[in-house]
Order: structure tokens, then C-alpha cells, then sequence
């Protein structure tokens, strides 16, 4: 028996993906008009390109998503109101790539002070493990009411009340860089990333090794023996961050490994630390880790003792 089918009647098997695409096109507006960057983030591929040069001149330009939301965090939580309209949502699908378009009409309230500018969007995507995510965006803009002035003193309120957003990102660049300082060696680098009242705790040192550190002066004092001991080492490839509630903190894991000179060890190490960053300075740093990975690396003895040898 052959079950003839009706054409009009079948599935359209581009539906679910022009209905996500259509989700994703409405959520850049909403996400963005709520400050909610961490979201919207998501929305994109690794690599964007971007043209805003109808609107703005310049270049087009190829940013992380990263970089886009940290440019938009910049300016939009400094307007008291923004609203995307979005309207006329067309969208094409080819296989794992498609496009869409969609008219907008952007207002930005600031005070008194009124900005409207309307246009269209195109947007290509990509399908990647199963997700749409844009990694082309392009404005064309074709009209504007108010003056652009107020773009500027949105940034500067901005700048006032940080986002969220923008703080979480400042926390998580503290903690890189100090990181990175380690295995760069660079002290200066290591100096700079503290507070001057700054603390370390470390709840888990083994006996005869400090487990509080308070201070700028003694802080650096504590790390003052890390290029001579240590040889090639490395932090950062597997850091993972657990943003919290208070984007001043996180909560970082990462996996060093790192040549000890002095013993010819290889001291492999499983970290945790929980970081409180004030103004891109680390106020505190409770770092977590395992003291008898620590001992064979430096090959200590239990009665031996120093506060010098950062781990």
C-alpha cells in the first residue's frame, strides 16, 4: 500500500529551525534591553562579524562574543530605558547555515534626552552541536529622531554603575592575571593584582606553613622565591569559573603543573579558590588544594618550614 502525500499538507522540516531563529532574533532585543549579557552571550558563535558601519562609519570588525557584550555592557545599562522593536522576521534555512532579517526601531531614554534609530538587521548563523548561534550581524540604518549625544553620557553612567556584567569580567580577568603572573614569573605582574589590604587564606597548608596571609607587602613577600624554584609551569589551560550571585566573587578550579628546580619534581596540582575582586584588585584569595601533592613535590619533611614558597 503507497501512502501518497500531499505536498501542501507535509511537514515543513525547516520549521523547528526558522522558529528557533526566530526566538534567537527576538532575544538579542530582549536580553539586551534587560542588561541580561551573560544570556545573550550565548547567542553567539566564537567569532561574529560585525557592521555597524551604516550607523557608526569605521570598519567591520570580527570580535568574540566576549568582546561584543563587554562594547554593549559599556553603553546600554547607562540609558535609564532602551527598547528594540522587532518586527517583520524573515528567516532561510540551507542545512546547518541560514540567514535572517528584521526591521527594528531602537529607542535609548536618558534622562530629558531621547535617541531613536531605525533599520534592519541581517543576521547569518550556524548550526553548532545542535544550537543556532549568529556569527554574522550586520545594521543598516535608515532613519534617526534626537540627538547621538546622549550616547555618550549613557557611557558615562555606565561607567558610574557598572553592570554586573562588567564586573564579572573584571573578577575573572583579577584571577587570570594572577595566574598568568605565575607562569610568567613576572613579580611585577604578581604585585599588582593585590589590594593593599588583601588576604590569602589557605585552610589546607600542612603544619609549619602559613595558612593566612594578610597584606599587599607580605604577600608579595610570600611569592618573592617562586622564579627561582619553579621552572616551566602552567595554570590556565584547564581554569574553569563558577560565577556567583555577587559578581565581585567567584569561584575558580584549575589544574597547575609546574617543574620544581630545587627537587626535580614535577608538581602536579589540583586547585580551588574562591576570589573577592574590588575594583580589579584581589581582595581576598582562599585558595584550596591538596597539602600532600605539596609536600612530595617540594620533597618537606614534616618538620621543615617556609612561607616563601608559594604554591
Amino acid at each position: 500500500m503507497t501512502l501518497a502525500v500531499n505536498p501542501s499538507n507535509s511537514f515543513n522540516v525547516t520549521a523547528p529551525d526558522e522558529a528557533a531563529i526566530h526566538t534567537i532574533v527576538e532575544s538579542v532585543a530582549n536580553l539586551a534591553d534587560r542588561g541580561n549579557f551573560e544570556s545573550l552571550e550565548k547567542l553567539y558563535a566564537e567569532e561574529v562579524e560585525v557592521d555597524y558601519t551604516s550607523a557608526f562609519g569605521g570598519e567591520v570588525e570580527l570580535k568574540s562574543p566576549q568582546a561584543l557584550m563587554t562594547q554593549w555592557a559599556s553603553t546600554l545599562p547607562g540609558f535609564d530605558r532602551t527598547r528594540h522593536q522587532i518586527s517583520n522576521i524573515e528567516t532561510k534555512v540551507k542545512g546547518d547555515k541560514a540567514t535572517a532579517t528584521a526591521d527594528v526601531t531602537a529607542n535609548h531614554y536618558l534622562n530629558d534626552d531621547f535617541w531613536q534609530i531605525a533599520g534592519s538587521y541581517e543576521y547569518g548563523l550556524v548550526k553548532e552541536d545542535g544550537q543556532w548561534v549568529i556569527d554574522k550581524m550586520t545594521f543598516t540604518a535608515e532613519s534617526e529622531t534626537g540627538s547621538r549625544d546622549v550616547i555618550n553620557n549613557a557611557v558615562e553612567q555606565a561607567k558610574v554603575n557598572p553592570s554586573t556584567y562588567l564586573q564579572s569580567q573584571q573578577t575573572k580577568q583579577a584571577v587570570i592575571d594572577f595566574l598568568k603572573s605565575l607562569e610568567d614569573k613576572d613579580m611585577d605582574k604578581l604585585a599588582s593584582v593585590w589590594s593593599e589590604d588583601a588576604v590569602q587564606d589557605m585552610p589546607f597548608s600542612p603544619e609549619g606553613f602559613p595558612k593566612r596571609v594578610e597584606g599587599k607587602a607580605n604577600l608579595i613577600q610570600h611569592y618573592a622565591a617562586w622564579p627561582e624554584i619553579s621552572g616551566q609551569a602552567n595554570f590556565t589551560d584547564n581554569l574553569v569559573f563558577y560565577p556567583m550571585q555577587d559578581s565581585t566573587m567567584v569561584f575558580a578550579e584549575w589544574r597547575g603543573d609546574v617543574e620544581i628546580i630545587p627537587t626535580g619534581r614535577q608538581y602536579k596540582q589540583r586547585y580551588g579558590g574562591l576570589f573577592y575582586v574590588v575594583d580589579g584588585k584581589i581582595e581576598l584569595f582562599r585558595e584550596y588544594y591538596d597539602p600532600i601533592v605539596f609536600q612530595y613535590a617540594f620533597d618537606l619533611e614534616e618538620d621543615r618550614t617556609s612561607d616563601t614558597l608559594g604554591k
